[in-house]
This record gives structure tokens, sequence and C-alpha cells, in this order.
């Protein structure tokens, strides 16, 4: 296998990180009677089976391409579905959905022109696509949060925001790996894709933390009401 046992270790963790934090956003959904946070929860699980197929493609000394191929189709629809998720979370805040589609709208311009996916790879033009959602759904997520504050910690907000680290540095180590150092693939250099890798798991323990917060803070509160 290309990976080395400690990297091996990083993947695992970072694919059972992501699943801890969405049983975590959906029990706080549960705790609170808020269904649509619990059905944020359920958004996630798209996102955590494409990192199975991931998974699968490295277990395949990436001799499989189709695998990762078809993370990147679940993906996609896992950003629509955190994207859908975000925008019914803010009908409940019961304001003028006219900033949040403003916000859409803005960070689609932002990303890029329809037009610039013309002729590429369809596999291409789906993780690109992928990125404008995902990217879209960071904005409404900040909207949301700016609106109420009890939906989810500052933490998890952070943490799926950091994933844009996790992706740039990606992208900058399969630069070093492939150009700078000679290697055939990132996954050929153990030690730049362990390091790329551990951000994503950064990121989804800061997912996870902030949800196990929320739902300390929530029972802390139910202690003090029943105490009163």
């Amino acid at each position: 296998m290309l990976l080395s046992f400690p990297n091996w270790i990083i993947h695992i963790s970072s694919a059972l990180e992501w699943g801890v934090g969405a049983f975590l956003i959906f029990r706080y959904g549960t705790l609170t009677g808020r269904p649509k946070i619990r059905h944020f929860g359920l958004a996630m699980l798209p996102h955590w089976i494409g990192s199975f197929f991931v998974l699968g493609y490295h277990i395949s000394t990436d001799s499989i391409p189709l695998l990762l191929d078809m993370s990147e189709v679940i993906n996609f629809f896992g950003s629509i579905s955190l994207l859908w998720a975000t925008l019914n979370l803010l009908k409940t805040t019961g304001k003028s959905q006219a900033a949040g589609y403003t916000a859409a709208l803005a960070a689609i311009v932002f990303t890029g022109k329809p037009q610039s996916y013309m002729g590429a790879d369809i596999f291409d033009t789906i993780l690109q696509l992928s990125s404008i959602v995902y990217l879209t759904f960071l904005v409404l997520l900040l909207v949301l949060y700016r609106r109420d504050r009890t939906v989810f910690s500052p933490l998890t907000i952070a943490g799926f925001w950091f994933v844009l680290v996790f992706i740039s540095v990606t992208v900058f180590c399969i630069y070093l790996a492939t150009d700078v150092r000679g290697f055939p693939t990132l996954s050929h250099d153990d030690l730049l894709h362990g390091l790329a890798e551990s951000l994503l798991t950064v990121s989804n323990l800061m997912i996870a933390f902030g949800a196990h917060r929320k739902i300390r803070e929530f029972e802390s509160e139910q202690q003090l009401k029943g105490q009163g």
C-alpha cells in the first residue's frame, strides 16, 4: 500500500470525526427539539460516505480512479445537501431571505462564471461546481450565525471554513510532491500527503468539538432551569 500506518490513522480518523460531528449535531437538534438542526446533521452524511470511497481508492493503491471520481460525485450532492439544510435553517429565523440569496449569488459570481467549465472533463466540472456550492454554503453559514447564534458553535463554523485551508494546502502539496520532489502523485509522498490530510482531521475535530460544546451548554442551561 502507498500509505504508511500513521497516514492510514490520519485518514481513518478524519473520516470518523466527520461522522461523529454529524451525529453530535443531530443529537443537539434532538435535545433542543429543532428538527432543522437534525436535518443538517443528516445532510452531512453524503460527505461522510464520500470519504469511504477515498479510503477505498487508497486501499486499491490508487489503482481504481473510478472510486475517487465517485467520491467527487457524492461530495457534490453532499455540498448541495449542506446548502439546502442551511437555507432551511435560515427560514427558521423568521427574517427575509433576500440577504441569504444575495450572499449565495455573490459567492457564485466570486468563484467564477459558468462558461469557465465548458469543455472540461465531467468529473473536473463536478469538482468545480461542488466547490462553488460549498463556498455558497459557507457564506450562508455566516449569515445564519449572525441571525441565530444558538444553532452552531463558532468552533463548528470555523471548522467548516477550515476545510478551505485543507484544500489550499493540499493543492500546494500536490505541486511540491509532483513538480519539486518528483513523485508521481501526492499519495506517493507520504510526508506531504499526511501533512495535508492532517489539516482535514483538524477541521473535522473543530466541527465535532463545537457541536459537543453546544450540547454541553444546552444541558447546563437545562440543569439551571431545573434547579430554579
